[in-house]
C-alpha cells in the first residue's frame, strides 16, 4: 500500500486537513458529555433553567461546529480519494498498454481488468475511509478514556477491562478475515476468467455442445465464491454483537458501581450519565475501526495485486531504427524474411513454431494453410512484434525487427485479425486510428478495399455514423 503513496503526490494538502478536521469535530464530541453533566446536576438539579439554556445552547453551538468539520474533511478526503484513484488508474491503464502480448498473456486480460476496476476503486475506497478514521476513532476511544479517568479513577478501571477486551475481539477477527478476503478476490478472479472465456469462446461452446459442461463449472466457481464471501461475512457479522456484549456489560457495571458512589455522595447523576455517554461512544468508534481495518485489509489484498502488474515490465526492448525509412530504401527483393526462428509462449511446455525458416519478395501474396493451433496467427504476430522469438531471427528490409522502434513498426505493418473489433465512437473515429489525418477521401478509399464502403454509404451519418 505504501508503494502508491505517490499518488497523493498532487494532494498534500486535503491529506493533512481531511483527518485534522476530523480530529477537530472528535474534540467537540469529546465535550458533549460533559455538557450533558453538567445541565443534570446544575441545571436540572437545582432547577436552574438559564443554566440549563445557556449549556443548551452549548450543545447546539458544537453540533454546528462538529457538523462543519465533519462536511469539511469529508469534502478534502473525497477529493484526495478521487484524485488518487484516477491518478491510480491512469498509470496503472498506461502501464497495462506498454505490456507486449507476452505479458498481457502470463497475467491474463480478465485478471487485468479486474485489477484496473474493482481493485482500483477498494483501494480508493480505503484510503477514503483511511483519511476520515485513522485520528478520529483512536482519538475517541483514548479521549474517552482519559476523560473518564478526570471523573472517576476507580470507574474508569472498567473502561480499561472493556477496551482490552474489545482490543482482543477486534483483533482475533481482522486476523481471521484479512486472510480470506484475498481468496475472494482470487476466485473473484476465476468468475471473471470463466465468464470472459466462455463470451469468447460462445460459438466453439455450441460447436462441441459443450453448454452444460460449462454451465456446471460456471456453478462451481460462482458456488466457490459465494461460500467464501458468506464465510468471511459470518465472521465479520461476529464482531457487532461480541462488541455490543462487552459495552453493554460494562455499562452495568458503570451503572452498579456508579449508583453506589452516588447514593453516598461520591459521585453525581450526571458524572454517572457521562460514563455511560463515553462508554457508548467507545462502542460506536471500535465498530468503526473494526469497518476501518476491515476496508484497510482489503485495500490492502488489491493494492498487492496492483503492485503485482506494476512488478513487470514490457520484455520487448525497443529499437531506435525507422522501419518506414528502412522499407522506403530496401533494395533487397525479399523484404521479410524469417531465419532459424523459434518461438514458445509464456509457461508454455513446448514450443509453438520451431526451425522456421522462409522469406517474402517484394509483391509477393502468399497464404499460410495449417489446422487449428499450428501457428499461423503465432508466425504472424512475430512479424509486427507482438511477440519476441526466442531463438532466431525476424527481419524487415535487411533488418532485424527488434533494430526497428515499435511505433514506425506498427505504423508500416497492417492487420486484419480474424475477429473484428470496433471502439465506442464514430465509424471515422475507428478509421483514424489508422492515420489520425487521414482525409475523408483516404478514408472511403480505405472503406471501399475493405468492402464496406457500400454498408457505409447506407448509413445516415455515413462517416459521422455512431
Amino acid at each position: 500500500m505504501l508503494k502508491l503513496v505517490k499518488y497523493l503526490r498532487g494532494y498534500t494538502k486535503e491529506s493533512i486537513l481531511a483527518p485534522l478536521f476530523k480530529l477537530l469535530e472528535a474534540s467537540f464530541e469529546l465535550l458533549v458529555p460533559l455538557v450533558m453533566a453538567g445541565i443534570i446536576d446544575h441545571g436540572i438539579a437545582q432547577e436552574n433553567t438559564a443554566y440549563i439554556v445557556r449549556m443548551g445552547a452549548v450543545l447546539v453551538g458544537l453540533a454546528i461546529v462538529g457538523l462543519c468539520s465533519a462536511i469539511t474533511a469529508q469534502y478534502f478526503s473525497a477529493k484526495a480519494a478521487a484524485g488518487f484513484g484516477t491518478a491510480l488508474r491512469d498509470d496503472l491503464f498506461r502501464h497495462i498498454l506498454g505490456f507486449s502480448h507476452a505479458e498481457t498473456d502470463l497475467l491474463g486480460r480478465d485478471t487485468l481488468t479486474t485489477r484496473m476496476t474493482n481493485d482500483t476503486n477498494q483501494i480508493q475506497a480505503g484510503v477514503n475511509l483511511f483519511f476520515r478514521l485513522v485520528l478520529r476513532s483512536p482519538f475517541i476511544v483514548f479521549g474517552a478514556l482519559v476523560m473518564s479517568f478526570s471523573i472517576d479513577v476507580r470507574e474508569s478501571l472498567i473502561f480499561v477491562v472493556v477496551i482490552a477486551l474489545l482490543a482482543v475481539i477486534v483483533a482475533s477477527i481482522m486476523g481471521q478475515t484479512v486472510k480470506m478476503y484475498k481468496q475472494v478476490q482470487k476466485r473473484l478472479d476465476d468468475v471473471l476468467g470463466q465468464t470472459s472465456e466462455n463470451l469468447t469462446g460462445v460459438r466453439v461452446i455450441r460447436a462441441f455442445s459443450r453448454q452444460s459442461d460449462e454451465i456446471s463449472t460456471y456453478k462451481d466457481r460462482t458456488q466457490n465464491l459465494s461460500d467464501m464471501q458468506i464465510h468471511v461475512g459470518n465472521l465479520s457479522a461476529l464482531m457487532n454483537p461480541l462488541t455490543y456484549v462487552v459495552i453493554n456489560l460494562g455499562i452495568v457495571a458503570i451503572l452498579k458501581t456508579g449508583s453506589v458512589k452516588v447514593n453516598v455522595g461520591t459521585l453525581t447523576q450526571g458524572e454517572v450519565v457521562a460514563l455511560v455517554n463515553y462508554m457508548s461512544q467507545i462502542l460506536v468508534e471500535l465498530v468503526k475501526v473494526a469497518n476501518l481495518i476491515i476496508n484497510m485489509s482489503k485495500a490492502s489484498a488489491c493494492a498487492r495485486r496492483v503492485n503485482e502488474v506494476f512488478a513487470i515490465q514490457n520484455s520487448l526492448v525497443d529499437g531506435k531504427e525507422d522501419a518506414l525509412q528502412s522499407w522506403d530504401s530496401a533494395k533487397e527483393e525479399a523484404v521479410i524474411c524469417f531465419k532459424d526462428v523459434n518461438f514458445s509462449y509464456p509457461n508454455a511446455g513446448a514450443d509453438a513454431l520451431e526451425e522456421i525458416n522462409f522469406s517474402v519478395n517484394k509483391g509477393q501474396m502468399i497464404g499460410v494453410i495449417g489446422g487449428t493451433g499450428s501457428g499461423k496467427s503465432t508466425l504472424v504476430n512475430l512479424i509486427p512484434r507482438f511477440y519476441d522469438v526466442r531463438q532466431g531471427e525476424v527481419e524487415i528490409a535487411g533488418k532485424n525487427v527488434k533494430e526497428y522502434s515499435l511505433s514506425s513498426l506498427r505504423r508500416l505493418i497492417g492487420i486484419v485479425e480474424q475477429k473484428s473489433r470496433l471502439f465506442k465512437g464514430s465509424i471515422r473515429s475507428n478509421l483514424l486510428w489508422g492515420d489520425e489525418q487521414a482525409t475523408d477521401e483516404q478514408m472511403n478509399r480505405a472503406a471501399s478495399i475493405a468492402q464496406a464502403a457500400e454498408v457505409i454509404n447506407k448509413k445516415e451519418g455515413r462517416l459521422d455514423e455512431p
